[in-house]
């Protein structure tokens, strides 16, 4: 199920918000403010910011939310070239 803040249908304007209020910002190329957000907000807002993106992307995907643990996570290794050459005798 879409979540409403996605629009399935360019033509459908029903529902829709009224953009023309939202704040624009114009940059020349090249002078866009960087990504880094943290002199700007707090960590918590990050994090709910990220959460927020998470249930998102899980939705879109079609997929239900995980249910393990932490500890049960699902991990992959990879050793890096320099990591096996000081193990190897």
């Amino acid at each position: 199920m879409p979540l409403s803040c996605y629009y399935t249908h360019m033509g459908d304007t029903r529902g829709k918000p009224d953009r023309s209020h939202w704040p624009v910002r114009k940059f020349a190329l090249g002078s866009e403010p960087g990504d880094d957000l943290s002199a700007v907000t707090t960590a918590e807002q990050r994090l709910k910011m990220v959460w927020q993106l998470t249930l998102e992307a899980w939705s879109l995907a079609g997929l239900p939310m995980p249910t393990y643990t932490r500890c049960e996570t699902p991990v992959r290794v990879v050793r890096l070239a320099k990591d096996q050459d000081e193990t190897e005798p």
